[in-house]
């Protein structure tokens, strides 16, 4: 653990050495006497509107996971600014060097941080990305802070805390009920498999979700098919794990929810109430959730604010995003005034699955040319594909390749 804790200390040094990285002195509270060092990177040619990308979470970390999405929009000319959520990474202790306290962690002095961060690199304005949990704080941006907004890019979209209702129904319409052409048999045989008690109702929300996402109704119909021939086990196991209670695993400089969890419980909804049936993905942190307060309110209505947005806005939305499906994407684009869909062949968040997709739309919405996308999404699907995520579906392909020549396991019904 010494060691360990020493790796620690030598990799965050180490990252706050780099050239790019800039800190900028933030009350640990508001009003408060206490400080700390915000910590945030810009990289690319500087300009006088830059693009201020905002990863997902909360608890994903900007200076070390996205190296390479900087240096790749650093290569097509745009200027990029990261800043480390408050509470993780190199943004995560005080002038004490002890952890944030709850009371640091809130949406308001996150979005603040943003703007403060603007005024650190002398810029009136900035072209938004936010990513998943970032299109929320992207949001929130535009209600604190609308003069800070140029143009505005909503990838995989949140709009409320009651989001959740949303993601069950729409899962379950699509992987329960069978209710667009290709799930129907996907769905037929889900039911079959929960009905037989091979596979736990209890399970099916985390495993499916994964497996549809970056799989697709194929991949997701082989693990089935395999399943019910007794095979499979392994990887539908595996499935079932990721992201499960990912409050319980901290990866420093890259995923640290401990802290910042706290937001998502307190103030976004992330522990609705379970109702027992199929497919049901707020089992997912449900465990976690017990470590954090409860929902108190969430800061914004968003639904009330976005008719006021006047900037251009491209919401970029996965054809097999399962997380924040394409209905909450269509229902924000109905309230913005100036808003596009870009419609793309991926699940969730372009940032963390296609980089490249992702910073094409930001650069046309740089441009002025948001409009535009709509007609090129053919076009943008087919860019390679890069990002930290874009292995999961190769991956999913091996496993359930190499469970094919395993031997059938008894079957037990559980």
């Amino acid at each position: 653990m010494i060691a360990r804790d020493e790796d620690r200390a030598k990799l965050g040094a180490k990252l706050a050495a780099q050239p790019d990285v800039r800190r900028v002195r933030r009350p640990v509270t508001p009003g408060g006497s206490a400080g700390f060092d915000l910590a945030y990177v810009r990289g690319g040619p500087r300009s006088a509107c830059p693009l201020l990308v905002i990863p997902g979470g909360p608890g994903l970390a900007s200076v070390l996971p996205y190296r390479s999405l900087r240096a790749e929009a650093a290569a097509r000319g745009l200027d990029v600014v990261m800043v480390e959520h408050r509470g993780v990474g190199l943004s995560r202790r005080d002038d004490a060097g002890t952890d944030l306290p709850p009371a640091a962690l809130t949406v308001d002095q996150v979005v603040d941080d943003l703007a403060a961060v603007l005024d650190d690199c002398g810029v009136d304005q900035a072209v938004v990305y936010g990513s998943s949990y970032g299109t929320y704080l992207a949001q929130g941006l535009g209600v604190r802070h609308p003069e800070r907004i140029a143009a505005m890019v909503l990838d995989s979209p949140m709009i409320t805390a009651r989001d959740d209702e949303t993601v069950r129904d729409n899962m379950r319409r699509l992987l329960w009920d069978g209710r667009e052409p290709h799930t129907a048999v996907v769905a037929e045989k889900l039911r079959r498999l929960v009905d037989d008690g091979v596979v736990p109702a209890e399970e099916t929300g985390a495993a499916v979700q994964v497996a549809y996402e970056f799989g697709g109704a194929g991949h997701l119909e082989r693990l089935l098919d395999l399943l019910a021939s007794g095979r499979g086990r392994r990887t539908w196991t595996w499935l079932a794990g990721l992201g499960v209670d990912e409050g319980d695993k901290v990866s420093r400089y890259l995923m640290e929810f401990d802290l910042v969890g706290v937001i998502a419980f307190r103030e976004l909804g992330f522990r609705p109430r379970p109702d027992g049936l199929p497919l049901d993905p707020n089992l997912s942190f449900l465990r976690t959730g017990e470590r954090f307060p409860p929902f108190e309110a969430e800061p914004y209505d968003l639904p009330a604010a976005l008719p006021g947005f006047g900037w251009p806005t491209a919401v970029i939305s996965g054809s097999r995003d399962l997380r924040t499906p394409r209905v909450i994407a269509e229902r924000i684009i109905g309230l913005l005034p100036d808003g596009v869909l870009v419609p793309l062949d991926l699940g969730h968040s372009a940032l963390d699955t296609h980089r490249r997709a992702a910073l094409h739309v930001a650069h046309a919405v740089a441009e002025g040319a948001h409009r535009r996308l709509p007609q090129l999404t053919a076009r943008i699907d087919a860019l390679p594909r890069l990002g930290p995520s874009r292995l999961l579906g190769p991956l999913l392909a091996a496993r359930l390749t190499a469970e094919r020549l395993l031997p059938p396991a008894p079957r037990v019904k559980r």
